[in-house]
């Protein structure tokens, strides 16, 4: 098989982010089925993107993913991705992906993320 056309690393520790990916998982349940997409616990391998310089709280502040062409992804730029992906949700990769609204979307998201690990960390999601 080749290599999915991407591999999402979450925090499953997390309850925001793992509900999220658990509805994710549910809209692409083919493509997940047919390793077009992975889903993966970065809990269960911690060092899995070391050599992208990721550390475990990197991936635990923002969703991190490798695309097929062996390229990271960070942040908003996963969910654009992922968007791409799921059947329904391409108008949210063109509105929040496009040349113009990405500086906005990846400074929401980060906004967002900062927020989200701060909380966590408060009620000892790790």
């Amino acid at each position: 098989m080749s290599a999915p056309l991407l591999t999402v690393w979450y925090n499953t520790r997390c309850p925001v982010c793992d509900a999220g990916i658990s509805r994710q998982k549910r809209r692409l349940i083919e493509a997940v089925k047919s390793g077009h997409v992975e889903f993966r616990d970065i809990n269960f391998e911690p060092e899995a993107l070391s050599a992208f310089g990721a550390s475990l709280e990197d991936i635990r502040r923002r969703l991190h993913a490798t695309d097929s062409a062996g390229r990271l992804l960070v942040g908003a730029d996963v969910a654009v991705a992922v968007w791409r992906l799921t059947p329904g949700e391409g108008w949210l990769a063109s509105l929040f992906g496009n040349p113009v609204t990405l500086p906005l979307t990846r400074f929401a998201y980060d906004r967002f993320a900062d927020l989200l690990y701060a909380w966590n960390r408060r009620k000892g999601h790790w």
